[in-house]
């Protein structure tokens, strides 16, 4: 029996470490998905592990409202690491989790319901999320969803200017688009943005579920842009993989939001996991690494396979390369001739999210793997 939502792939995975997952035959992987970015700090890393153990053996689980020492000192950590003027914390169980709570802060805090998002971008599949997230594939068997979404061109400023008015809550961007297709935009773009919101008294939700904790090259993408949001989401690799989403929240929100809460908001194992997994992340100095390790990823595909692909773009260690053919195809090819995993990001892009800790030597393979299936 497998389950009805997943289609399965035919590789049953046993074990991970690194970059590195072996399926049940033995057979070795290049994670190069990390299964959309959730192990920034590569499988079972030694630290991650030791601090779930430990926390495991004295409690699993007590409710939010009883001050915890990992919870406490995660909601410090995260406050320490997010951008100025974001001082608080509210944890859930995932991005979708997150970016709901984004949403909902931002409409009480500002007494308005219009939410803008932007064409090809992705929050997420509960009701509130999915109502801001592009496709019509994911979005029309469930509709009617919350009302009030307007969606604008994604990069285009005059029409971000046009359409955010004093009865907007909130506008929900993601830095870099990552389901959309690897999609950069200019930071005059982003900036424009963050001065419309402001002067309109709107929520600017930063969505930093696939763009954060290093994975950009720096920890938060907001940061390259010198745009501090009023709203930051965060999810993914937060925790290791295990289930673990943060809204981060200025001041003036926190203040304006209204009754929200989580049974397992901030479990203790989870916590625990969060914070050795921030702790690695600022020790070993990922978020650099993972600027130095993509542009030579960048590099090498350009060099490699750029007259075989219409383009390679990204940041840091985000990266899509827009091929001629279809993507999923491709990406079985990858997996089952060349032991690569990766993503795809729409029809035609495929998308690399690799462990952070990932080297030279083990880049090289996957361009390897990517000439071989793409030339």
């Amino acid at each position: 029996m497998s389950s009805f939502v997943f289609a399965e792939k035919p590789i049953p995975m046993e074990s991970g470490e690194g970059a590195i997952l072996t399926a049940r035959d033995g057979t070795e992987y290049l994670d190069f998905g990390a299964s959309y970015a959730c192990t920034p700090v590569g499988h079972c890393h030694p630290d991650v592990v030791d601090a779930i153990t430990e926390q495991a053996k004295d409690l699993l689980y007590v409710q939010a409202s009883y001050p915890q020492a990992a919870r406490t000192a995660l909601y410090d950590q995260l406050a320490d690491v997010a951008p100025s003027d974001i001082d608080n914390v509210w944890l859930c169980n995932s991005g979708t989790e997150a970016n709901e709570a984004a949403l909902k802060f931002a409409r009480s805090a500002t007494d308005r319901t219009k939410i803008i998002a932007t064409t090809r971008g992705f929050h997420g599949r509960t009701m509130g999320a999915l109502a801001t997230t592009w496709k019509d594939e994911y979005k029309e068997p469930y509709e009617p969803l919350i009302g009030d979404v307007e969606f604008v061109p994604y990069g285009d400023a005059g029409a971000m200017a046009e359409a955010v008015d004093d009865e907007t809550a909130a506008v929900i961007l993601e830095p870099l688009q990552g389901e959309g297709g690897i999609n950069p935009v200019p930071t005059e773009y982003l900036q424009a943005v963050r001065v419309h919101t402001a002067q309109h008294g709107a929520a600017l939700v930063m969505d930093e579920i696939q763009t954060g904790l290093g994975r950009t090259g720096t920890m938060w993408a907001c940061e390259q842009h010198d745009v501090v949001p009023d709203v930051l989401t965060s999810a993914k690799g937060l925790a290791s993989g295990l289930p673990l989403g943060a809204t981060l929240v200025r001041d003036w929100v926190a203040d304006g939001a209204a009754s929200h809460g989580s049974t397992f908001s901030g479990t203790p194992v989870v916590c625990a996991a969060a914070g050795a997994t921030l702790d690695v992340l600022e020790r070993e100095n990922l978020p650099h690494h993972a600027a130095v390790m993509g542009q030579y990823l960048r590099d090498q595909l350009t060099e490699r396979v750029g007259d075989d692909v219409r383009e390679v773009r990204g940041e840091g260690l985000m990266v899509g390369i827009e091929v001629k053919r279809g993507a999923n195809r491709l990406l079985r090819e990858l997996a089952l001739n060349h032991q690569v995993l990766a993503l795809p990001a729409g029809r035609t892009v495929l998308r690399l999210l690799p462990p952070l800790v990932v080297d030279e030597q083990e880049c090289d393979a996957v361009v390897d793997a990517i000439e071989a299936v793409v030339s």
